[in-house]
């Protein structure tokens, strides 16, 4: 998921530099959603994996 978010945020970069607006705005909402989704989901892993410790 991680890798999903980097790719996005790479899209973004490019479509910045080329000076596409619009894709570059909606790649980076994606690129944040799925970190942040990534962020939850580690967490909550880690959260589960002391508690069977």
């Amino acid at each position: 998921m991680l890798h999903y978010a980097v790719v996005f945020f790479v899209i973004a970069l490019i479509a910045a530099v080329f000076g596409f607006g619009g894709i570059a705005a909606g790649a980076v909402e994606i690129a944040k959603i799925l970190f942040f989704v990534f962020l939850v989901v580690a967490l909550v892993t880690f959260v589960i994996g002391l508690v069977r410790r």
